[in-house]
């Protein structure tokens, strides 16, 4: 009878769960405490180091090149990025019950999703523009149009919609019938897959696979772009190279932090590890965190621009 039960529950698609409840990071009071304030901390520099870059560039004339354009759309990014995990995990880390409803874990895969598509599409362009501002300098203004900018932004916020839309939809599909305990801080798709009462050995490869494939092949992109930016700059003077450097260096670092987690996370069978937790962290938290840092610490231009705007603030003060 029961089996008659699952059977039909899973052809009709059914969901019995209206709610699921998350285990967290540790069930270990001490522990708890002591995370809650190394999230809240990192939440406030993610919040504060990616503001202060976007008031920066959109009051400094001189940071008006394309490239603080489409960085001041990663630093917005940045903070959605991390907006969406960092408020729940803190709440759920000083309550009892720590629980999601359905409809609130789908809108939190779609939006971890559709944010982390948009930021990888967005570090492509990031990347072509720093391909066309070294290896052709003197088209770079007319090929990198403001017009032109702002059609890649929305490209980037297209695709990634698509890419979380098709998410949603494979993983709406599943049946959830019971249990409905996450052993994990959000949700994410390999936790929920495992939920899933019905037998995803089709379907679960092909969900990770859209996202772990859209790493793997953006991040072979990325490096075969750096590639030829590197060959290029034999033919530049020394400071030249030095200035080109600084900048992809940064770029380069922002790629990595952000693809290899990822591609590890996705790009393998659906099965959780103990280390996913971690890695998740590192993506929601800690990269969203180091990259004003990673961009500011290495470029002169923004530094100066912060340096004089501060001054000006406090001289008002």
């Amino acid at each position: 009878m029961d089996h008659v039960l699952t059977t039909q529950t899973e052809s009709m698609g059914v969901n019995n769960v209206t709610e699921f409840i998350l285990l967290g990071l540790t069930q270990n009071p001490v522990l708890q405490k002591f995370l809650l304030v190394v999230i809240v901390i990192s939440y406030l520099i993610t919040l504060a180091g990616n503001s202060v870059i976007l008031v920066t560039i959109f009051i400094s004339p001189a940071l008006g090149s394309p490239m603080y354009f489409f960085l001041s759309y990663l630093s917005m990014l940045d903070v959605f990025y991390a907006s969406v995990v960092a408020p729940k995990m803190m709440f759920d880390l000083i309550s009892k019950k720590n629980t999601i409803s359905f409809n609130g874990c789908m809108t939190q895969v779609f939006s971890e999703h559709f944010i982390g598509g948009f930021e990888i599409v967005l570090l492509i362009i990031m990347a072509y523009d720093r391909y066309v501002a070294i290896c052709k300098p003197l088209h770079y203004m007319t090929i990198m149009s403001r017009q032109v900018c702002a059609y890649l932004v929305v490209t980037a916020g297209i695709l990634g919609f698509l890419h979380a839309g098709i998410q949603i939809l494979l993983l709406v599909q599943l049946p959830f019938c019971g249990p409905n305990i996450i052993d994990h801080f959000e949700c994410d798709l390999i936790p929920l897959l495992e939920l899933a009462c019905t037998d995803t050995r089709v379907l679960g490869p092909l969900i990770t696979a859209n996202s772990g494939s859209m790493c793997l092949l953006t991040f072979s992109m990325l490096v075969a772009s750096y590639f030829l930016i590197l060959r290029s700059l034999r033919k530049h003077s020394a400071e030249g190279r030095r200035k080109a450097l600084s900048t992809c260096v940064s770029h380069v670092t922002v790629v990595i932090l952000f693809f290899v987690p990822c591609t590890y996370l996705y790009l393998r069978p659906t099965t959780s590890f103990p280390v996913d937790k971690a890695l998740a962290i590192f993506c929601t938290l800690v990269t969203p965190m180091l990259n004003p840092l990673i961009y500011t610490l290495r470029n002169a231009e923004v530094k100066n621009s912060m340096k004089k705007h501060l001054g000006q603030c406090f001289r008002c003060c």
